[in-house]
């Protein structure tokens, strides 16, 4: 059983949390991830690591609630449990030689994009952070962005906060304009990754992205994750949960990974308001 030694509410739908896991917590590196399970009879999810404390011996979560489980997840509270805190898996985002980055966050895919930010702050790279989001009620870590970066940009779909528009926009003009970066980094929503990807694709500037496919075990053996990739001109098979979960942009099929990611909407869907409906009666 693994401790929650903290909790945040960031906005209505996305909660962070300090799981104490000392071992997880011991080798976690940023753009790794874990696999828990909320109760014995729960599914396995798989969130990003958000951060860490080796000291403390606590590990940092940002998850949204969007089905069944992370709905059973956001309810607990601090001081409470949870069954299963397995990790760190796959490879750690690397940061190293790079001396400009740029950054871009979609939702609550920034707070998978902050520790790499910081690490890169870390080891003295300059870094340009954009983030994205649908509204300014969704908006968050917008202070530790800044903190970690020599310029921010917040963006909303409806220019209730920040600049109005997607990610692409100040990106763009950055490019447009000469901005060199050594790399860019782009974390977020399938499509989101995808536009950013065209977008600097003109401009040959090696362009890595996070993956979020559906993922069983984590270590290889289900197929879940699986994502088809072209290296050398050739169609190939990798799995996020080993092979990743960092890919070159370039490479990868985004239409072939957005059509994946959606099979089981509606059977979220269903189990969503299942639980939404079992949570009720419980409280009467």
């Amino acid at each position: 059983m693994y401790e929650i030694v903290n909790k945040k509410v960031l906005n209505p739908f996305v909660t962070m949390m300090d799981i104490k896991a000392p071992l997880v917590a011991a080798k976690a590196q940023a753009g790794q991830f874990i696999i828990l399970r909320v109760d014995e009879n729960g599914e396995r999810i798989p969130l990003t690591v958000a951060g860490f404390n080796r000291e403390a011996g606590t590990v940092k979560i940002i998850f949204q609630t969007v089905g069944a489980s992370t709905l059973l997840l956001s309810k607990k509270e601090k001081g409470e449990y949870i069954e299963d805190f397995a990790g760190p898996l796959g490879v750690p985002t690397k940061t190293e030689n790079l001396k400009k980055v740029c950054i871009v966050g979609g939702g609550v895919g920034c707070a998978i994009a902050l520790p790499i930010a910081e690490k890169l702050k870390e080891q003295g790279c300059e870094v340009t952070s954009i983030i994205g989001f649908r509204n300014k009620d969704l908006v968050i870590l917008e202070d530790e962005f800044k903190a970690a970066s020599e310029k921010t940009f917040v963006m909303t779909d409806d220019g209730s906060y920040g600049e109005m528009g997607n990610v692409c926009i100040p990106l763009k003009n950055m490019l447009e304009n000469g901005e060199a970066f050594d790399e860019v980094i782009t974390i977020g929503p399938l499509v989101m990754m995808k536009f950013v990807v065209e977008a600097v694709r003109p401009y040959g500037i090696p362009c890595t992205v996070s993956m979020n496919p559906i993922m069983i075990d984590g270590t290889g053996m289900c197929g879940g994750c699986r994502l088809t990739v072209t290296e050398g001109g050739e169609r190939t098979i990798k799995f996020a949960c080993v092979d990743g979960p960092d890919f070159d942009g370039y490479c990868v099929d985004f239409d072939e990974a957005i059509s994946r990611n959606g099979m089981y909407k509606e059977f979220e869907k269903h189990a969503f308001e299942d639980s939404c409906n079992l949570l009720k009666k419980e409280a009467r």
